[in-house]
């Protein structure tokens, strides 16, 4: 029954993250943005303490549910395990291996290292429900669209139009690379050795694995009914049943329950655990375990709650005459985005306008696949404040409508030497007839022509002016990234401030 139980659970949130990443139509309802909000990394950096002390609570109750069936990445190992086993001629067969401690402990010790130093960029290569939501939407998605046409293609042929044809595009080639070698590194790992990524290299894995030495509920073996036959180890994914001397490695169990069912003595059991006479080396060894856990989750605080007062530089684009990148609304800075941002590419994939795509330099080596704002494809909708309401992490903070026509994430520069109308002598106004906010506007020229200019105070860098622009390779407009997100002003007409309208206008 806890198997079941299991697999029930891990179904529903591996769905509904799944498709909550794949929904390009807005069809699913906002509120599962619950199932990304509780995923632990997440919850640490948007300093949701109420999530943490639930999952810790639970960890220390139940052993690492988390891993089991709440982290998507866990899920997905198992999804690979399961078809490894019916694939292969010879029958899947796991085998209990020592525990890498060192590696593990190592690699948390580095990524805790690397976030003090500010360079938050390598948790967000191996933090397991960034690294799944990465593999998602660069790899999985492209195929969801491409089976969206092609359904599209198929009803529109019989006069149904349920399904409409999308742009299907990889949005970034480093992003689309980093996700093909997440899903075969991690899937070959899993098809070969179950849950190896989980026990050797996944930092969250590794804390909540020592949490899990000390929950009440184990897997555990009865010392007196156990023969060592070696069928719970074979089934054994995290490969930390030691039937020889039977002993479990609770620190890697991730409570998948295929051991109970196929013991034929009913050696194992899932209960309370049983107190044992705790020896002075075990003791020291914990002592110092928990030290070293410790430390290492006060130092992250200092740093994750400072607020720089100045911006972080920032490599210059290639392609525009842009000096600083612009970082999304909601992010309040470059360097709190840098600070909380795991890269799990959820506003990315939530973005209806594909406005955003994942850095490769913009924001410098720290702020790799962190999302980024370009208007080659679109422009940042002036009501739209979906970003900034799904990020799982506070590193875009939630933003209402009226808060986003005030968040200036750039500031409007024109480029008049560029500019059509000087150049070939023709109209154009386009950039001014898709500016929400007034910011440019166009005021007589020369021979009945008129001109652009700007106002940068007003102006919010949505994007609509540089969209637009016809000048091409570069732009005649374009925005200037803020490295901290200014308020823009806000500007009322007051010739339409008290119009009343109360008839038809024809």
């Amino acid at each position: 029954m806890l198997k079941k139980l299991r697999i029930a659970v891990s179904i529903i949130f591996f769905t509904f993250i799944t498709l909550y990443f794949l929904d390009f139509a807005g069809i699913l309802p906002e509120w599962l943005n619950w199932a990304v909000k509780i995923q632990f990394a997440s919850a640490l950096l948007a300093f949701n303490f109420g999530v943490l002390a639930v999952l810790i609570l639970i960890t220390l109750l139940f052993g690492r549910i988390y891993c089991s069936s709440i982290c998507p990445m866990g899920v997905f190992q198992d999804i690979v395990g399961w078809f490894s086993k019916r694939t292969g001629k010879k029958k899947k067969r796991y085998k209990y291996a020592p525990p890498k401690n060192i590696l593990r402990w190592s690699i948390l010790g580095v990524t805790i290292f690397l976030f003090i130093i500010g360079f938050p960029a390598f948790l967000g290569l191996i933090e397991p429900y960034s690294a799944f939501g990465r593999m998602i939407v660069n790899v999985f998605k492209p195929i969801y669209l491409a089976g969206n046409n092609l359904l599209s293609y198929l009803f529109s042929s019989f006069g149904n139009y349920i399904f409409y044809h999308v742009n299907v595009s990889i949005i970034s080639i480093f992003s689309f690379v980093i996700g093909m070698v997440t899903f075969f590194t991690i899937g070959f790992l899993a098809w070969r050795y179950g849950r190896s990524y989980c026990n050797a290299i996944c930092p969250v894995g590794t804390v909540l694995g020592f949490l899990s030495k000390f929950s009440l509920f184990k897997t555990r073996i009865n010392q007196e009914k156990c023969n060592s036959c070696r069928l719970c180890a074979i089934k054994c994914k995290a490969s930390c049943i030691d039937a020889a001397s039977k002993k479990i490695d609770h620190s890697r169990c991730v409570n998948c329950f295929n051991c109970l069912n196929i013991c034929t003595r009913d050696a194992l059991q899932y209960s309370l655990s049983v107190k044992k006479k705790i020896t002075v080396e075990e003791k020291n060894n914990g002592r110092r375990q928990f030290l070293l856990t410790s430390l290492a989750s006060i130092a992250t605080i200092p740093t994750a709650m400072a607020q720089e007062k100045t911006g972080l530089f920032v490599t210059p684009e290639k392609s525009s005459a842009r000096e600083t990148a612009i970082a999304p609304p909601g992010a309040l800075s470059v360097k709190h985005l840098q600070q909380h941002c795991t890269s799990c590419h959820l506003c990315i994939s939530k973005c209806p306008l594909n406005v955003l795509k994942p850095a490769f330099l913009e924001y410098g080596l720290e702020g790799l696949m962190q999302p980024v704002m370009y208007f080659k494809k679109g422009f940042c909708n002036y009501d739209c404040i979906i970003c900034s309401n799904v990020c799982p992490n506070g590193a875009l903070q939630p933003l209402t409508i009226e808060e986003k026509h005030a968040t200036q994430v750039g500031r409007v520069v024109l480029r008049w030497g560029r500019c059509v109308v000087r150049t070939d002598e023709t109209s154009c106004g386009a950039c001014a007839e898709h500016c929400p906010t007034q910011a440019v506007k166009m005021i007589p020229f020369r021979n009945g022509l008129t001109r652009p200019v700007v106002d940068t105070e007003i102006c919010v860098g949505c994007g609509g002016c540089e969209f637009i622009c016809p000048v091409r390779p570069h732009t005649a407009i374009f925005v200037e990234g803020n490295n901290i997100h200014q308020e823009a002003k806000i500007v009322i007409d007051e010739k339409n401030k008290d119009l009343i309208i109360d008839d038809f206008g024809f």
